[in-house]
């Protein structure tokens, strides 16, 4: 996959989620081997995707982290408030 396929796939899973979609938009940026998404919702919505716990951003992780990149850059999303 790509960096436009993993900004896509985390879109597909996050705008359901949220009351705002049109609010939702991800940064990325490179250091050694690691690509940060920086994922920005509106403020009223942080809390729909960390949900109970942290369980919901957990899963979205989850499904990040089992994604291999074409350069082998490890994944890591951060949520913006």
């Amino acid at each position: 996959m790509t960096e436009v396929d993993v900004k896509n796939l985390v879109l597909t899973i996050v705008k359901p989620l949220v009351t705002n979609p049109d609010e939702v938009y991800i940064n990325s940026r490179q250091d050694n081997r690691v690509l940060y998404l920086d994922l920005n919702v509106a403020p009223e919505d942080v809390a729909r995707i960390i949900g109970r716990h942290g369980r919901v951003v957990q899963a979205i992780r989850s499904v990040l982290y089992a994604v291999r990149l074409e350069n082998k850059f490890r994944l890591r999303l951060n949520i913006v408030e």
